[in-house]
This record gives C-alpha cells, sequence and structure tokens, in this order.
C-alpha cells in the first residue's frame, strides 16, 4: 500500500510543466537525453527538428514587461493546497451544480485543472482596472495560500495588501504580471469549442489584445465589441468623456471555428419585411442586386419584365454570373418595382434565413444595459439607497455574453474575478430563460472592505446590516441567495438549480514533514499524524476529488461497512476508508464489503482506494487489507 505525502504529484495540482515535457517527447523523442536531474531537453536538436521556425534575433515582436518570466513560472508551480467544502455556507449543497470558491484565483485556477481542464464551454471575466490605484491580488510568486492568509486576516506579517501601488500603478507591469499566468491557467480550462470574454476600458485594452494573442494565439481573436457603459457625458472628464468599455472576445481554437452563437431575431426586424408582389414564399426584403468593383463576368445587361434593360451602376458589377441572373428572373426572385420599370433587387426570404442574427462589435445600452442599469438593479434586489458594489455589471449585459458564449444547454461557465455575481444571475436567467442546465463557477479573493474607505462604506454598512464579515465574498454570496428569490418568485414554474456550493481555499489536508533538528524524537510523534488536525473527513475527501481530477459536484454516497465509514466518489471511481482502529481482526470484514460493494457499483474506470495512514493499527493490518484488494481486482490502494 503506497503513502500519499505532499511531495507526490497526485498531492498536487495538475503538473503543466511535466504534461508539457510529456507533449514535447511524443512529438520529439530525439531532441531528449540524460540529464543531471534525469530527463533533458537537447535544444540544438530541437531547434535542427524545426528548421527555420526558430528565431533566434535579439529582438524579437511580441509583448514584453519586467517579470514575465516570473509570471510565466508562477502559472507552471503546482498548487499544493486544497478546497474546504463549506455547506453551512452553501445553498441546496446536496443538489446543486454551481460551485462559489473563495480565495485567491490563482490558486483556485490551478486546483481546478485535474476536474475541469478542457470541460468549461464560457469564461467571462471583468478583472481589477488598472487605474493606478490598489488592487488586491498580491502574488508574491512563492507561496499564494499565504497571500490568501493574509488577506483574509489569518495571518499578521505586516505586509502591504496590494501589489500595485500609487507609485508603481500608473505603469502596466504589475497589471500584466497579475493577469498573464491566470490567462494562461483559464486558457487550460476552457473546452475545445470554448470561449473567453474579457472586460477591460482604454487604459489596459491594447495589453488585453496582445496577451491574448500570445496565450491563445493570434488566429484565436473573435472580436473586441465596445459597450456604450454610459449614455451621459462625463463633463468632468479631462479631455473627452469615455462613454465605453471593451469586451475582447477569444476561442480557444481558431476563430473561424469559433463557436459563438446568434442572437434571437426581434420583431422590429421581421417587420422590414413584405410581401407587395402576394409571393407564395411569403415576406421578403429587396436587397440592391449589385456589389462594388468592377467583375468582367459581372457587367451585362438585364431584361427587365416590360423589356426595358439594367445595366450595373458605374464602378459595379451584378452579383451573379448571367445565367444564374437569368435563373433567378425564371424564378420570380427578382423585384423590378410595382412598374416592373425599377433597378432590379434581389428578393430575400424571411422563411429563408437562420432563425438568429450575428451579433455586432457595437453594444448600446439600450440593448444590454449601462453602468447606471447596474447600478438601479442591485439597489432594487437588495432593497438598499446605494449599491454595495462598485462598478457592477447589469445582468443584461452578461446574459448576452451566456447567449453567445455559453450556447449549449450544459455548458460550464466560469468567472474567477466574480465581484458582485453578476455572471451567476446571468446564467439562472439565461436557463429559466431557455429551459438549459448550465453550471456556474465563481471564484472570488474575500477582499477585507476597509472601514476607513469612502468607496467601502455603503458595502461595510451592508454586510453589518446582514450580520456578514465585512468583506467581497460574503456580499457576493448573498447578492446569489437574493438573486434566486427573485427568480422564483418572478418564474414559479422554473425548477432548474439556483444553488451553489461553497468552497474555501486553504493549505493542504495533508501535512508537510517538518522536522526539528534538535528534537527528532518528538518531531516523529508530532508527525505521526499525516492529516492536519482539526479537518473534517468531508474536507478530505474534497481534496482527493481536486486531486484526482473529479467533480467537486460529483455524487458521494456512505455506508457503514465493519463499523467503518465507507464512501464511495463518482459510482465507485474512488473508494476512501478515513476510519480509525482498523485492527487484523477487522480487516478481512472491511475489505470483504468493500469489494461486494464494489462489484455492485461495477465502475466503468479502475478504481482507487484510499485509507488514512493511521487508521491502521499495525503494518499487518495494512498489509492485509491491501492484499486482499488486490485478490479482488482492486490494485490501486493508497494511503494518507
Amino acid at each position: 500500500m503506497e503513502k500519499l505525502n505532499l511531495n507526490d504529484p497526485e498531492t498536487k495540482s495538475a503538473d503543466v510543466v511535466a504534461e508539457n515535457i510529456d507533449a514535447l517527447k511524443a512529438l520529439f523523442p530525439e531532441a531528449f537525453t540524460e540529464g543531471q536531474a534525469g530527463i533533458a531537453l537537447d535544444f540544438e536538436v530541437l531547434k535542427q527538428l524545426l528548421g527555420g521556425v526558430v528565431d533566434e534575433r535579439d529582438e524579437k515582436y511580441g509583448l514584453n514587461w519586467h517579470g514575465k518570466r516570473r509570471a510565466r513560472q508562477i502559472a507552471l508551480t503546482p498548487s499544493t493546497g486544497t478546497l474546504l467544502p463549506c455547506p453551512e455556507d452553501s445553498v441546496d449543497w446536496d443538489t446543486t451544480q454551481n460551485l462559489m470558491i473563495e480565495g485567491d484565483n490563482l490558486e483556485v485556477l490551478k486546483l481546478l485543472q485535474k476536474s475541469y481542464a478542457g470541460k468549461v464551454k464560457l469564461i467571462y471575466i471583468d478583472p481589477p482596472y488598472n487605474t493606478g490605484k490598489d488592487f488586491v491580488y498580491p502574488d508574491d510568486y512563492r507561496d499564494n495560500i499565504a497571500n490568501y492568509l493574509e488577506l483574509t486576516g489569518q495571518t499578521e506579517s505586516g505586509r502591504k495588501i496590494s501589489s500595485n501601488t500609487e507609485a508603481s500603478g500608473r505603469f502596466h507591469t504589475d497589471w500584466l504580471s497579475m493577469m498573464f499566468p491566470r490567462l494562461k491557467l483559464a486558457k487550460s480550462l476552457l473546452a475545445p469549442d470554448g470561449a473567453i470574454f474579457v472586460s477591460c476600458d482604454d487604459n489596459e485594452a491594447p495589453r488585453v489584445r496582445l496577451l491574448i494573442d500570445e496565450i491563445f494565439g493570434e488566429e484565436c481573436f473573435v472580436s473586441q465589441i465596445v459597450w456604450e457603459k454610459m449614455y451621459t457625458t462625463k463633463n468632468d472628464a479631462s479631455l473627452i468623456s469615455a462613454n465605453h468599455d471593451y469586451i475582447i472576445v477569444a476561442a480557444r481554437r481558431d476563430a473561424e471555428r469559433a463557436p459563438i452563437g446568434s442572437l434571437p431575431r426581434t420583431a422590429e426586424m421581421d417587420a422590414r419585411y413584405s410581401n407587395p408582389d402576394n409571393d407564395p414564399r411569403g415576406p421578403w426584403k429587396p436587397i440592391p442586386l449589385y456589389a462594388d468593383g468592377e467583375r468582367k463576368n459581372g457587367r451585362y445587361v438585364i431584361v427587365g419584365k416590360t423589356g426595358k434593360e439594367f445595366s450595373p451602376p458605374p464602378n459595379s458589377h451584378w452579383r451573379y454570373a448571367e445565367i444564374d441572373t437569368q435563373a433567378l428572373v425564371a424564378d420570380n426572385r427578382i423585384w423590378f418595382g410595382k412598374a416592373g420599370d425599377a433597378q432590379p433587387n434581389l428578393k430575400r426570404f424571411l422563411r429563408e434565413l437562420d432563425e438568429g442574427v450575428k451579433a455586432r462589435t457595437i453594444w448600446s445600452h439600450k440593448d444590454v444595459g449601462s453602468n447606471d442599469t447596474a447600478s438601479r438593479e442591485i439597489k432594487a434586489l437588495l432593497e438598499v439607497e446605494e449599491s454595495p458594489f462598485s462598478f457592477p455589471k447589469p445582468t443584461s449585459l452578461i446574459s448576452r455574453i451566456v447567449e453567445l458564449g455559453g450556447n449549449c444547454p450544459d455548458a460550464i461557465v466560469l468567472d474567477f474575478f466574480a465581484g458582485s455575481g453578476t455572471t451567476a444571475h446571468a446564467v439562472m436567467l439565461q436557463n429559466a430563460k431557455d429551459g438549459g442546465h448550465r453550471r456556474c463557477v465563481l471564484v472570488q479573493l474575500p477582499e477585507p472592505l476597509e472601514p476607513d474607505s469612502k468607496e467601502h462604506k455603503a458595502a461595510i454598512d451592508f454586510c453589518d446590516r446582514i450580520r456578514k464579515p465585512r468583506n467581497l465574498a460574503e456580499l457576493l454570496k448573498h447578492r446569489l441567495r437574493m438573486s434566486a428569490a427573485k427568480l422564483k418568485s418572478d418564474t414559479p414554474m422554473f425548477t432548474g438549480d439556483l444553488g451553489f456550493r461553497v468552497f474555501k481555499l486553504a493549505s493542504s489536508n495533508i501535512r508537510a514533514w517538518e522536522p526539528d533538528a534538535a528534537d527528532l524524537e518528538n518531531s516523529l510523534l508530532k508527525n505521526a499524524e499525516h492529516l492536519v488536525q482539526g479537518r473534517k473527513e468531508q474536507d478530505v475527501l474534497y481534496e482527493l476529488l481536486l486531486k484526482l481530477g473529479l467533480d467537486l459536484c460529483v455524487p458521494i454516497e456512505k455506508r457503514e461497512i465493519a463499523g467503518k465509514a465507507v464512501h464511495s466518489i463518482g459510482a465507485g471511481a474512488l473508494m476512501v476508508c478515513l476510519a480509525d482502529g482498523i485492527i487484523r481482526d477487522t480487516v478481512e470484514k472491511l475489505a470483504n464489503g468493500m469489494v461486494a460493494w464494489h462489484k455492485e457499483l461495477a465502475p466503468a474506470v479502475d478504481t482507487r482506494v484510499v485509507f488514512k495512514d493511521s487508521g491502521f493499527a499495525d503494518d499487518v493490518a495494512k498489509t492485509n487489507m491491501a492484499a486482499i484488494l488486490n485478490q479482488n481486482g482492486i490494485s490501486d490502494v493508497r494511503s494518507l
């Protein structure tokens, strides 16, 4: 029975570096050799294999900044953290498929890799804008869990809670270093037919474009949408009133195959179609039969029904070859006006159009709301005079994004800068609208609200009113509860998922080996228990889900076997017994009971069984347990 510790790859998040090496080795095995630390890459051989693709010039095109190498490295560093389940903070814990995770999103994105890589259909993020003021994502590139603990007041080192000070905020370096690893990890979570939508302003839009191009590939860029966030002029603007923000869209694969859906047609669009000639094919709209530019085979004469001849206007040509145009005339698809002597137009029938229309790059506040819309929406929902959220997005805006990018009923939608929770609210609304069962995954740092900040006063007052800790994550959870309640009230027939499971970022449940050189004996006794004291059985179960790549909402069953609690996860993909006091006399009964349950479940994949190492009375009991399970076809047996 193999014992797992913090140095094992299986107790960490996905090792991106190892995966990259495996991928390269599969493509170019001859480029690998032996090195001091084991396998090594021979760059000279690799360059030869790549031929002229390698660019060895000192000056290269691309986005560079001081700290980029470090930012790339932090994205590749596995996490040893975990997510602790919080049923008491959740809504419909036993049934919901939605997740709300509290913690530094960089660390959380790493932890989600094994379970959700390649499964997320849509990512929408509204990261902190680089305004020159502080933003609270202080990556120190060493221990992000330590950052998280500090931000939540769990440590007292006295270090400033910011990575973007007044002195450096006007520079782009800190913001880019914050965004790069997060976008890098986000890409791997996207499904092959997935897409990402990123909100930004004028200040960082150019750099977001370049980041997207570098991380996703220039061919994956889809569009840069202009959203009219404000419909009045800001007279206090220094030069020009900025009434817009951007939403930059990229596909996981190339833009030609981007999975961007269409918007439903409106009654106003359909009203543009009529049927003045009572065509049996129904309403139609005339469109010009000519196109700009001269084309040799497009310069000919069309004879109308009255015998009048028509030539294309100067510097233009007919859209179709002459033989095809004659066929259209014969089929009554060319309109020459009521009198039959007008410039010919092509009849485009309403019945032949797609059910939807393509989205445009300019989104008006009339269609998708504005900052003011969002503020009024929040105030009405929470019944307050002042919104506790700074610059929330309107649900109508995010609903359009979900409609375009999450255009399948079972899509997973991720927002790792969750803020006010508008994304989850929009997903609920879209599910209620079209009967879908989309899932939402939110990540939000429980950023403390500053008592002395005027900007945080409304938020602090609201937290005090609802008797919750003063941080943004608590505000978010309350908004989700209120949004669900309103949706239930507005659409009583809707029976979809309105709950969410809360998890909180923490250090691993598996203790690290921390010997005291001056007192090794006590060190051994102290570390005899491999699991962190105070953690619950449920905490360990969900860490196993994460580290073994299972969905955090996968069903967990529990049975009493030989007086010990045994859990089956994912219909038998994982079986866990964390009980104490497994002695020699109970091993056979416990093992045979687990084997019987395993046969009953008949999992489609090989089953892994995990025990608590200290749960066995001695090595004999542990050895006998592994032997019985092996004899019955369960060979993957581990201990914590």
